[in-house]
This record gives C-alpha cells, structure tokens and sequence, in this order.
C-alpha cells in the first residue's frame, strides 16, 4: 500500500501515522469487503521486523503472536526470520501451521490449562526442538508427570513491571513466574530432573516507552545477573518484549536503537544469547480499522457520532481507556470544518466509545479509518450482544486477499445444540 513517508528515514519510518494511510484505496477495500474491517499491511509488517532485528543484531528475536494470530502475518514474519512465541496451544498450532520451524517455537505457558499440556508434550514429542516455557513449579511437575523431557525454560518473576496500563504490567505480577530469588533452585531442581533446561524468561509489562524504559532496564539487569549465577548452562536470556509505539500524534516514536543499546548494557557479559519478544510494536501500525458512521446526533452540547464498529471489534478503548487516532476518509474530508464529536459503537454499553475526537464534519455513511489498530484489534474481538466478528484483509504492495471471512448470525449461533427436555 502506498504511503508518504514523512519521518527522518525515508525508507523504513519509525512509526506510520494514520494519515499516511493511502485514503482511496482504503475506501476501495471498505466498498468490496464490508465494514467493520480489519486491513493489514504485510509489507509494513516487513518493515517493522527489519528495524528491529537491525536494533539487535545478535538476538533471537521471537514475535509474540497474541499481538495479531493472522496467519497471513505470521507467514510474513517467519519468511523474514522471526521465532514465534506462543501464550497458549491454539497459538503453537498456529505457529506450527503458519510454517514456523519448531526450533522457533517457544511456547509460554501461564497457568496452563490440562489440554494445552497435553497438546504441547504431544507437539513436542513430534518436535523436539520445542520449548516449553514454564512460570511455576507445579508446571514442571505436571510436564514431569506427562513424560516430557525436553527442552524446558523458566519464567522468572523479577519483581519489576512496566506497561501503559496496570493490566498489562506482569513483572512484578505474582501470577507470573517463578520469584527471582527461588529461580537458582528451581534452575537446578528441573535438570536434576533430566529437563533440557535451556533459558529463563521474564516479561516487564506491554506498550513500554518513555521512564518506564528505566524498569525495563532494571529487569534485564537482574535478569543478566541471574544468567551469570545459574546452576545450569544456558542457551538464552530472554527479556520478553513490550516495545511500545505511540497512539497520539504529539507522541514520539520510541528509540529502538538506544533501547536496544540499553538492554545490551543491562544484561552485562553473558554466555548465553539474548532473546527479545516483540508483539505489537511489530503489527501496531501495520494495521487500521475501517468503519462507517450510521448516526449523527446532538446531545445535549454534545454531538454524538455511532458506527458500526464497537468494542466486539476493538476492546482496547472500552478495557484499557486506550487511544486511538480516528480519520475520515470521506472523499471531500478536507473540505469539511473539523468538529469535536464523542465516538460510540452499536454495543448496549456505555462504555462501548471511542472517546472524543475532532473529525472533518461526520455525516451518516462517512467511512473512518481506525489507526494502531493492528496489534490486539481483532485478537481481542468477541460475539458479546450476539455481533458477528468483522472481517479481515492482507494489503502486500498493490495485492489484497481476504484473510478472515466476516462472520455471519449463523455462525454465532452454530455452537448450540437443543436441550433435549426444553
């Protein structure tokens, strides 16, 4: 997809503002697929793993692929050179499925539930280069107890977090890892078990930029002296990721060369090969959110605008208060008087808004484009209020494709069956 380039480097910008979107051919993919509707930009995607694997040139860097699970997405980063680190069962056999090669499989497992143990053992013993990432314990026990001996790393919990919201700040989060001080222990209790203990895990949080950087820092630097104290040799550290990416325009792109120079400095001397785990800041704005206005209404001094997207689609706003920057894509957009307007969905919520926004004067039947829109966009989406899943495509330079169909009322419907006595 064509855009201006507007940042210091004309080939591979820090971030992509919403108004570098190409407006016509957005429009184009709104009037064939629908709206509401997910587009991603592969090409960006590209990009964005280019400058992070420039950043760090000698790590293993491992996509997080709860940020976006597109199959299309996860092809792209694995033809780049990216691992895949998974949060769950479904998303190893994504992984596996996207053509990803089991030595770049890492599978974080959070409290995992009986069946995604099961499934990964099962995975393993047919991939035995698969790791298997374990935050307690209990886990390694309940491995132990399926047979699996295989490659094994340790979530460690380091007691320092960071992210742009509490929910999503995990390194100091008792629900995630094993304390750092019982790590050394446990380190030497699993290859005493004859595990493959292979690394250590932490993760400091989501959407980290800015002072919370210095807690990012804090975590690799204890993570480093963890390294140099284990029992067992390993093979990697792994920092997790948490690279965030502005979603105000007043905010600056983040420094991923001086990050990625930081984390080196903070991790020390180590034998072990440094991992780093990037989700949104690879997809984040390699993706928007097209939408159609279907009401305009004063309230009130306040002027209401719906539209047919809502938090089923995009949860981010209505669960985290997150911003996101809304354009309009209406042919004659920069000839309308903008206007501050209060952006709502169709969900029977009063949480269901996008915020206040100013937006060239919205009409019914105005298309808005949703931006940052493809990290946790649709991975998030739900069929709350009985509303179908809205459709996904792939832009790849002057290509498109249909990546996920919309859903329809049948399929939200096709799970239940008739109870027999009613």
């Amino acid at each position: 997809m064509e855009t201006t380039r507007t940042e210091t480097s004309a080939e591979n910008p820090a971030i992509r503002r919403l108004d570098e979107w190409d407006a016509k051919r957005l429009r184009e993919l709104a009037d064939e697929h629908g709206t509401p509707l997910y587009v991603q930009d592969l090409e960006r995607v590209r990009e964005n793993y280019a400058r992070m694997a420039d950043a760090f040139p000698d790590a293993d860097v491992r996509y997080a692929a709860k940020a976006n699970t597109s199959r299309a997405v996860l092809r792209t980063l694995v033809e780049a050179g990216a691992g895949i680190e998974c949060a769950s069962a479904g998303e190893v056999e994504r992984a596996l499925a996207a053509g990803c090669p089991a030595d770049r499989v890492q599978y974080t497992a959070v409290n995992p539930p009986d069946e995604d143990l099961d499934y990964a053992v099962t995975a393993a013993a047919e991939y035995p280069e698969l790791t298997i990432t374990v935050g307690a314990r209990d886990t390694i026990d309940r491995l132990e107890e399926r047979g699996f001996d295989g490659r094994l790393c340790l979530r460690v919990n380091p007691g320092v977090g960071a992210g742009h919201h509490e929910k999503v700040q995990t390194g100091a989060d008792a629900k995630f890892g094993v304390p750092i001080d019982r790590a050394p222990e446990t380190l030497a209790d699993a290859a005493d078990r004859s595990f493959d203990v292979v690394g250590i895990h932490a993760h400091a949080g989501s959407g980290i930029s800015g002072e919370a950087l210095d807690s990012h820092r804090e975590l690799v630097s204890r993570m480093g002296g963890l390294a140099r104290d284990a029992p067992v040799d390993l093979e990697f550290v792994d920092v997790g990721g948490g690279f965030g990416v502005p979603y105000r325009p007043e905010e600056e792109p983040l420094d991923l060369v001086g990050v990625a120079r930081a984390t080196r400095e903070a991790l020390g001397e180590v034998e072990a090969t440094l991992a780093v785990e990037p989700g949104r800041y690879l997809v984040a704005d390699a993706g928007v959110l097209l939408t159609r206005v279907n009401t305009v209404k004063l309230a009130g001094e306040e002027r209401v605008v719906g539209i047919d997207a809502g938090m089923t689609h995009l949860a981010r706003p209505a669960m985290y208060d997150a911003h996101h920057e809304m354009r309009s894509l209406a042919p004659d957009a920069d000839d309308r008087e903008p206007v501050g307007v209060t952006v709502a969905g169709p969900i029977c919520e009063s949480g269901d808004t996008f915020g206040s926004h100013d937006l060239s004067a919205p009409e019914r039947g105005d298309l808005l484009a949703i931006g940052n829109a493809g990290a946790y966009g649709y991975e998030m989406a739900s069929q709350y209020n009985s509303r179908p899943r809205p459709a996904t495509v792939v832009v790849d330079g002057g290509r498109s494709a249909l990546d996920r169909r919309r859903e329809t009322l049948s399929d939200v419907t096709r799970l239940e069956r008739e109870v027999p006595w009613l």
